[in-house]
């Protein structure tokens, strides 16, 4: 398989919005072929890229000139996509949630040892500049011990949204909660750790869809470190906001760039005698690099053999979570609402 990580062949497989976000960031790879069940979407992306196009996505995972495969479709395909790209011996960087439900997701693991490949879960927020700043600032120890997590991340929906693929819980396994809110529960884990009692209520305030459009999120560790999360689609607002409270301190990242205002890290140092911290605000008004950091380290994950973080695992966890919340809120298996 493949040559030095800077001459890694990709197939990506979706290509919409995400795969060409993807396609711009492959870290001095080629593209080689772009599969989608719609050919002139697929031709659209491979023309700027000298690749070539298919609506066979099958044969696409399968060829001998792809050693990486890249995983943007809707929620429905996302398994069956990565286990086909296992099974022929490629690695695979696949778009959170990776399933519709954990059940999805049994066996790859396993699998993917088996064959000796790398599988990444694109929770790519863990990648943003002011994540990767909050990071070295907690394992710093300046924080002190953990104690809870607050989050909230939103949107206000669009003309329509009640009528794309994400409404339909077929093809999304659920609304909003599996949509933005696994980017919350994976950031939650990355720095509380795996959590033994979940709480929550998903619902559907606003939109006329059968999934929620509105999840809350009370998460706690088995030593209780607590994390409270919100992710909505009737923000009307686009917002995202991540506390992350020590003994001796307080991180909070406000933004993600764009229409969600400027990323922006705020470090609250408490003090011996208490009151009003010092505090050191770093702020990163350039464009989202995420996607591009994050390639590199999962090629550096394949140059060293060695398991991806965020991976399977992790999937699986955030799944977890997801569908206890639907199970404690009227919610199918589907993801679809049985009762108001």
């Amino acid at each position: 398989m493949g040559t030095s990580m800077s001459g890694l062949r990709f197939c990506i497989v979706g290509c919409g919005l995400i795969g060409h976000k993807r396609a711009k960031a492959l870290g001095g790879g080629k593209l080689v072929v772009c599969a989608d069940l719609s050919l002139p979407r697929a031709q659209t992306l491979a023309k700027g890229h000298d690749a070539r196009a298919t609506e066979n996505w099958q044969g696409a995972v399968a060829s001998s000139d792809v050693d990486v495969v890249i995983i943007a479709t809707p929620h429905d395909a996302l398994a069956a996509v990565v286990r086909a790209s296992i099974e022929a011996g490629k690695h695979v960087l696949v778009e959170k949630p990776a399933a519709r439900n954990p059940a999805e997701l049994h066996g790859l693991q396993a699998l993917a040892q088996a064959k000796g490949v790398c599988v990444r879960v694109g929770f790519n927020h863990r990648y943003h500049r002011a994540f990767q700043k909050a990071r070295e600032i907690v394992d710093s120890g300046v924080l002190g011990a953990m104690m809870f997590v607050r989050a909230r991340y939103g949107h206000g929906g669009r003309i329509g949204y009640d009528k794309e693929w994400r409404a339909d819980p077929k093809l999304s396994g659920g609304g909003e909660l599996i949509d933005q809110g696994v980017h919350l529960i994976d950031l939650a884990r990355w720095f509380l750790g795996d959590f033994a009692e979940v709480n929550g209520f998903a619902h559907t305030y606003f939109w006329d869809m059968p999934v929620d459009d509105n999840g809350f999120m009370l998460l706690k560790t088995a030593q209780n470190q607590t994390a409270f999360l919100h992710a909505s689609c009737t923000e009307w607002k686009n917002t995202f906001s991540f506390e992350i409270y020590g003994k001796t301190g307080k991180l909070h990242i406000e933004g993600l760039g764009g229409s969600y205002g400027v990323e922006r890290l705020s470090h609250y140092a408490m003090q011996p005698e208490m009151g009003p911290p010092p505090t050191t605000v770093y702020e990163y008004p350039m464009g989202d690099n995420s996607w591009d950091v994050e390639m590199a380290e999962f090629q550096a994950d394949i140059a060293a053999k060695r398991s991806s973080s965020p991976g399977l695992q992790d999937a699986v966890a955030a799944l977890d979570v997801v569908q206890k919340i639907y199970q404690l809120s009227g919610f199918d298996a589907e993801g679809r609402k049985t009762r108001a």
